[in-house]
């Protein structure tokens, strides 16, 4: 059987790529402010978290969609809070009060920006439907959409090895 071995190219420019991930229900409790990056504990943040300690440039590149705040940059403090998005009304209103101007300023500070990896649950994908109103960008944004933050070791893996961040 002849195996192929996957070319090992040159890692894609932290610059050069952005992660947008929902956030989780499983949350450190908290009344003082920490790095969102920390407060949450479930789905595929522990895991990408521990996939990027020693590597602080690609964690920057990373945003959390959170159902309260829209997009959190890791080092953005927040508290704990319990709210989630349960219906596509609230996405849309999510998507109205604050993450279409979030993602508008992610496109306008990262003229680099060429590969987004996108690993959100479908409710929160209508929440970050704006991606689709930069269409000037998107022939030069490698779009990859996994359906559920569950699929980081499978997907979401996959992508970032083809990024040269795995």
């Amino acid at each position: 059987m002849n195996r192929r071995r996957a070319r090992i190219r040159k890692p894609l420019p932290p610059e050069q790529g952005l992660i947008i991930l929902n956030g989780s229900k499983e949350k450190l409790v908290t009344s003082a402010p920490i790095p969102a990056w920390d407060l949450y504990q479930g789905a595929c943040i522990p895991l990408l978290r521990e996939h990027f300690t020693d590597q602080p440039a690609r964690r920057a590149r990373t945003r959390i969609l959170s159902a309260k705040h829209g997009l959190l940059h890791p080092d953005d403090t927040i508290t704990t809070y319990d709210q989630r998005l349960t219906t596509g009304e609230q996405a849309h209103a999510l998507r109205t009060k604050t993450v279409s101007a979030q993602l508008d300023a992610e496109f306008a500070d990262a003229p680099e920006l060429r590969h987004l990896l996108i690993l959100v649950d479908p409710l929160y994908f209508l929440a970050l439907e704006r991606v689709a109103d930069h269409r000037e960008r998107l022939d030069s944004v490698n779009a990859s959409m996994v359906p559920s933050p569950w699929s980081w070791l499978t997907d979401g893996l996959t992508v970032l090895t083809t990024w040269g961040w795995a």
